[in-house]
């Protein structure tokens, strides 16, 4: 006799092979659905089934995926910890499946298995309405659910797995949409469903459902689960009467609320980013997504306590327009391992950084995502690219980044073409991209750069080179890529409202420098994989590209065509001029940025790589003020604003606190916290080598007017602590290595320029720098004015002054014709200069207001 079989037929059969080997036929497991229409639309369907078992198994293992979103339950018990699973793939080529140890969990005798399925991607709304409309279906016309729970027996493994001889009904989930909320009347939970002996004979039989099961796949990737809970920092009371509750931080997640009162009594929780100059809710940044979920009261005087199960929502804060008795945010992401931190003295830095780890923590629900608050929510493939090397030191990456590029091949080799999104479920069809499809080069060699795990470029290689031969397919005649759709410098902060692609740099002059850089990458995976033809061929693609570039967009003495900070950011930093041409555009860069005011004038493609250029072509200073810069726009101006997590544009909340009238205003999107990479791997100055930082360069450059910074990064060697410190006179630095590493570590401002080579252990140096060094030493009116504003408090200093006493003159305007000047001469040529504005300015000068 088998070790289990159901009241009616014996079911299980033996099968053969490891745990998860998928089996067909009959004691398999297939998908199955309800057999009726949903009524509401949008309900949940419950799928349940019992058997008995005559003797404890060795080991239970309980399969579980859906199309939609799968809540497994056993014997009464929800089954793991997982939410929102199996989160969003490209569903046609991967379903993950999760596999979850429920030994403990199997009775002797009767048992019951069973789920509750949302619709989630799979079946609900995705989209947005100036896109086509936000559809539903994109997969599947209702949710499915797939589950094969093993016995090990030893010698034989058992198999329940869904199929016709499931039940199924609705129940207390009424509506429920990832954009729109979920409705819950918990009078219509249906009791004791999921434990044994529950009365299910008014149920109906699931039915199979028509799915390639070869799409099955393990879970790679870490899922979302419930990471933190927040309490209220404030509650406050709208026009409308609605009790408003402020959680103080812009997160993805959901309300888990308690409530007490009589049956039937419903209430409403709306969600938003920001609030209206009322207090009331600015629900502009959701677009068409509503956010609101609704509970109605099960009744009967004691504490009623819900959270929703299928949905997610982006929002600091929530509305509540009944009476409640405690709320909490509850914080949803991938379960990622943290492995980077940074800190500085400034603490508007810190909240830049901090604000970049939240967008981050908001926008890997499963998938790296623009936005998780708006109707849209999707994987824009130029967003991650360009935040990997960010994201790769906050988090270990590998399962998310890897499992969605497994999901980018796998619609690449469908559709011919790297979609803008992964998955792909935009109404339009994809074209070949710079930033945005050459993510299939770049995310696979930063995730190489960071691990050091040569299995990432192979498992991608032909992804790669698929690309990159594409895309070299279509150059022109004169070496370069100068037709199709281009993105370009997305969201320029001078673009048009009604065009984010309208920068003031050349698209295509975007196009053709990634398309180096991209080259160079697969150049390089080609040759340590050991493909010598891909190497050369994606080698000379590069050289070819590279001098057609320069003929097309580069003077001799180092123009480039458009005089723009992202043009000459992006032919420094992807090394596309010559010795001198470089030295001489990173003059012109650094003065574009002065005469911007020392404001951002780049979008995606530019805003990454400014810094890393002024630094590299000796403007540091200058990237510093670009860096510290408080008005608008800014990485800073956000921050003082009150923001939370890194915007979408620059002036997505204007000076007045109201919100950017713009249809596409999110609050919470992580590209442009893309900077924190320079804020690791300059100010706090660790970078890798070799890949996977076995052999690293430690090389802090202070500046700014700052006295600190350390950081932490868990390598897979280990951790890597650096900090430094200016005080008292000495500069000091120490720095720990893991064993097994080395360490080239040039220690900033020796006075002998020392650099060190260091293994394994902790390290530690303390001297004197050279006079001018510490923040307010050697500085006065004889110190150029552009050197003074590196400082923030100088600048603020002097700034001041300056409105003080020459109130019609703008100090902007000083700046950008007199920056390189002694102060004293910038006096000297200001008419009328009295002696008090003098001695103001001069005492301003050593930060003294």
């Amino acid at each position: 006799m088998n070790g289990l079989e159901n009241g009616r037929t014996t079911v299980g059969r033996t099968v053969a092979g490891p745990s998860g080997t998928r089996a067909g036929g009959p004691g398999g497991a297939g998908f199955i659905a309800a057999p009726f229409p949903l009524e509401p639309e949008s309900a949940a369907p419950h799928f349940r089934r019992e058997f008995t078992v005559h003797r404890a198994p060795d080991r239970a293992t309980l399969h579980a995926t859906a199309l939609g979103i799968v809540e497994p339950h056993l014997n009464g018990t929800r089954v793991g910890d997982e939410v929102l699973a199996p989160g969003w793939t490209s569903y046609r080529h991967r379903v993950p499946v999760s596999a979850h140890d429920v030994t403990g969990l199997i009775r002797r005798g009767a048992n019951a298995v069973g789920a509750v399925v949302g619709e989630g991607w799979a079946a609900g709304r995705l989209g947005w309405s100036g896109n086509g409309g936000a559809a539903r279906h994109h997969y599947t016309d209702r949710p499915a659910l797939y589950l094969r729970l093993e016995l090990a027996y030893g010698d034989r493994t058992e198999v329940i797995g869904t199929d016709g001889t499931f039940t199924c009904a609705t129940g207390a989930v009424l509506a429920h949409s990832l954009y729109d909320g979920e409705t819950h009347d918990a009078r219509l939970e249906p009791d004791g469903w999921d434990l044994p002996g529950f009365d299910d004979a008014a149920w109906a039989r699931a039915v199979p459902f028509d799915w390639d099961e070869r799409t099955l796949v393990p879970r790679t990737a870490p899922p979302v689960r419930r990471i933190e809970e927040r309490a209220p920092v404030a509650v406050s009371t709208a026009p409308s009467g609605t009790t408003v509750i402020d959680f103080g931080q812009n997160i993805a997640g959901r309300v888990r609320l308690t409530v007490t009162g009589e049956a039937g009594r419903t209430v409403t929780v709306r969600h938003a980013e920001a609030l209206l100059p009322d207090g009331g809710l600015d629900v502009r940044s959701l677009r068409s997504a509503k956010a609101t979920d609704r509970y109605t009261l099960r009744g009967g005087g004691a504490p009623e306590t819900w959270e929703p199960r299928f949905t997610v929502h982006g929002f600091r804060y929530a509305e509540v327009d009944e009476p409640f008795d405690a709320a909490t945010a509850v914080v949803l992401h991938s379960d990622m391992p943290r492995t980077g931190r940074f800190e500085t003295s400034d603490d508007l830095v810190n909240r830049l950084h901090a604000n970049t780890v939240w967008s981050m923590r908001g926008n890997f629900v499963g998938l790296p995502t623009d936005c998780p608050q708006r109707d849209e929510r999707m994987g824009w493939t130029g967003d991650i690219n360009a935040f990997a090397p960010t994201a790769a030191f906050l988090y270990d990456v590998r399962g998310v980044l890897g499992s969605w590029l497994d999901d980018l091949a796998a619609e690449q080799r469908e559709r011919g073409v790297v979609p803008f999104t992964v998955p792909d479920v935009l109404p339009h069809p994809s074209s070949p991209t710079a930033l945005w499809g050459d993510v299939a080069v770049g995310l696979p060699w930063t995730l190489y750069r960071a691990y050091g795990d040569l299995g990432i470029l192979r498992r991608a290689y032909g992804s790669m080179a698929a690309f990159v031969r594409d895309v070299e397919s279509r150059l022109d005649g004169d070496g370069l890529w100068s037709g199709g759709f281009q993105f370009g410098d997305w969201l320029d902060p001078d673009a048009p409202a009604d065009d984010s692609a309208g920068a003031k740099t050349d698209r295509y002059l975007v196009a053709n420098a990634y398309l180096c850089k991209t080259a160079r990458e697969a150049a390089e995976a080609a040759r340590l994989l050991g493909r010598d033809a891909d190497a050369a061929r994606f080698a000379a693609l590069d050289d070819r590209v590279r001098a057609a570039f320069r003929r097309e967009y580069v003077s001799p003495n180092g123009r480039v065509t458009g005089e723009t900070v992202t043009a000459y950011a992006l032919a420094v930093v992807f090394g596309l001029l010559a010795p001198e041409q470089e030295r001489r555009a990173g003059d012109r860069l650094a003065r574009l940025v002065a005469d911007s005011g020392y404001t951002i004038s780049t979008g995606f493609a530019g805003t990454p790589h400014v810094l890393p250029a002024l630094t590299r072509t000796g403007h540091l200073d200058d990237a510093y003020r670009l860096l510290l810069q408080t008005a608008c726009p800014s990485w800073l101006y956000p921050i003082t604003m009150g923001a939370t997590t890194v915007w979408e544009r620059w002036d997505a909340v204007r000076p007045d606190g109201t919100l950017n009238p713009s249809t596409m205003c999110s609050l919470n999107h992580y590209a442009f916290g893309a900077v924190a990479e320079w804020l690791h791997t300059t100010v706090g100055g660790l970078s890798p080598v070799e890949p996977g930082y076995r052999t690293m360069r430690i090389a802090p450059r202070p500046g700014g007017g700052l006295t600190r910074a350390s950081l932490a990064h868990r390598t897979p060697h280990g951790e890597v602590r650096v900090s430094w410190r200016l005080a008292d006179g000495r500069m000091a630095v120490e720095a720990t290595v893991p064993d097994g590493t080395a360490a080239t570590v040039v220690l900033p401002h020796h006075p002998d320029g020392l650099v060190a080579e260091v293994a394994g252990g902790d390290h530690a140096w303390s001297y004197e720098p050279p006079a001018g060094v510490l923040p307010g030493a050697a500085r006065g009116p004889d110190t150029p004015l552009r050197a003074l504003l590196a400082d923030r408090a100088v600048r603020d200093a002097l700034e001041a002054a300056f409105a003080r006493h020459f109130p019609d003159i703008p100090f902007k305007q000083v700046v950008r014709r007199l920056g390189d000047e002694p102060l004293r001469t910038v006096l000297d040529r200001i008419p009328g200069t009295a002696g008090d504005a003098r001695a103001d300015l001069a005492a301003a000068a050593l930060g003294r207001r």
